[in-house]
């Protein structure tokens, strides 16, 4: 009987995630059609037009998008493309960290009813958020570094579990850097490539290796976190 109920609950935990996908799915879709990505590239240009206020006006944007689910993979590649690779990651970090306690303060103090009614009597998402309670800032810095979790949803969903909020805006920071480093370093290589100057073999060798161990220190750093999170949420 308690091997059936549990079944039957974590079938109800996957509708429930499938549901919040295709929602997500539904939102992106939306953008598309309206061509926000597009929109998106077109104020990266004119935010690289502005000057001292392009960052301001960047971390505004970026915001904004994190809130409304709109993937922000187009904004941090051109972080990358427009600031460079070293600035370009600290205002996509400010404005990342920025993003996602904006939604977690939604999900706490807004939204938090809603969500917790259709999650309620979920083993599952009751596992994680004894996890959160028990490990707050450890398990929200490991979902920031595996890709396997939506970022945009999670936002939300951290909002009605126990995590302080200084835990979480932390563990955020701290775990969304890796991933936000090799972005817009891919999006200053776009850059480099459709540069004025020529580059030289030398430089592009130096891309090249600045590349591919960003990439493997992220994959790296990500495959711990998958293991950390399997031994945590069980």
């Amino acid at each position: 009987m308690s091997d059936s109920k549990t079944a039957s609950s974590q079938s109800g935990f996957r509708w429930k995630w499938l549901l919040y996908a295709g929602a997500v799915g539904v939102l992106i879709a939306v953008a598309k059609y309206f061509h926000v990505q597009e929109l998106l590239k077109q104020a990266l240009d004119w935010v690289g037009q502005l000057g001292p206020l392009g960052p301001m006006i960047f971390i505004a944007l970026y915001v904004m998008a994190t809130v409304l689910f709109v993937p922000g993979s187009v904004l941090t590649l051109g972080a990358g493309a427009v600031f460079g690779v070293v600035w370009g990651s600290v205002y996509v970090s400010i404005a990342a960290t920025l993003g996602a306690t904006c939604a977690f303060l939604v999900g706490r103090y807004l939204a938090r009813d809603a969500i917790a009614r259709k999650i309620e009597g979920n083993d599952r998402f009751a596992a994680i958020d004894k996890a959160v309670a028990n490990e707050g800032w450890k398990i929200v810095g490991l979902t920031r570094l595996s890709p396997v979790f939506p970022f945009t949803l999670l936002n939300y969903a951290f909002g009605i579990t126990r995590v302080k909020l200084g835990h979480y805006v932390l563990a955020s920071w701290i775990g969304m850097i890796p991933g936000t480093v090799m972005y817009v370093y891919v999006g200053s290589l776009a850059k480099a490539a459709s540069g004025e100057r020529t580059r030289t073999t030398g430089e592009w060798a130096l891309y090249g290796v600045g590349m591919l161990a960003t990439v493997v220190v992220t994959l790296f750093v990500t495959r711990i976190a998958k293991q950390a999170l399997a031994k945590r949420i069980v």
